[in-house]
């Protein structure tokens, strides 16, 4: 669980940050479905595919050096209504480097991705990048991980997932990635379709 949704304390350590968007008292409830590290050819247009069966809308925070080498890809994003926000430029991890060339690397992202939002790759962050980035963008976290990355995961795993974990405002983290391939085609539309008929309503970020 530690994995799948974070507990409180961990996500007390980022303020000002979003992890779950509960649907307002008398509402249908709600959930976030988000697409991370895309673009790519090999996976974006299957989950494109598959969300319009199902017309629904998704968030999808991509990594700026795949819009660039995808930027096509990129605008059918945006042509079918999706959301989309800033993951890096290179999927770079903010604990692990200076926050000023984090910073920079978000900034050669924003060149391609025209968003006020960032999710950063990991969900790891020092303090001081924190709070720069809070002033630049909305931070999106999450609150259910389905883990469909994972290779010790099978299809059936990560439906189990969104079942445990999901409640109202989840947002829900999937993987339009070639690590994700093999396991998300038969775990998306099962997720899908038990979260419509358990009443979810699918939102994106205004």
């Amino acid at each position: 669980m530690l994995i799948e949704q974070p507990p409180r304390i961990y996500r007390q350590l980022f303020p000002g940050t979003f992890w779950r968007i509960p649907a307002p008292s008398g509402e249908p409830k709600n959930v976030y479905l988000t697409f991370d590290d895309g673009p790519i050819p090999e996976m974006t247009p299957w989950i494109l595919e598959t969300l319009d069966k199902y017309r629904i809308k998704a968030t999808f925070f991509c990594v700026g050096e795949n819009v660039q080498k995808y930027p096509v890809l990129y605008s059918k994003l945006l042509e079918k209504g999706h959301r989309v926000g800033n993951h890096t430029f290179n999927h770079l991890q903010g604990i692990l480097c200076r926050s000023n060339n984090y910073i920079r690397n978000i900034a050669e992202a924003s060149k391609y991705i025209d968003s006020d939002l960032f999710r950063p790759p990991h969900g790891h962050m020092r303090f001081p990048q924190l709070f720069r980035l809070r002033k630049l963008f909305r931070i999106i976290m999450w609150d259910v991980v389905t883990r469909d990355y994972s290779p010790y995961m099978t299809a059936n795993d990560i439906f189990n997932n969104i079942k445990k974990y999901t409640r109202n405002g989840s947002i829900i983290v999937f993987h339009d990635s070639l690590k994700a391939a093999g396991r998300i085609e038969e775990a998306l539309p099962k997720a899908i379709e038990w979260l419509q008929k358990e009443g979810y309503r699918f939102s994106i970020f205004d």
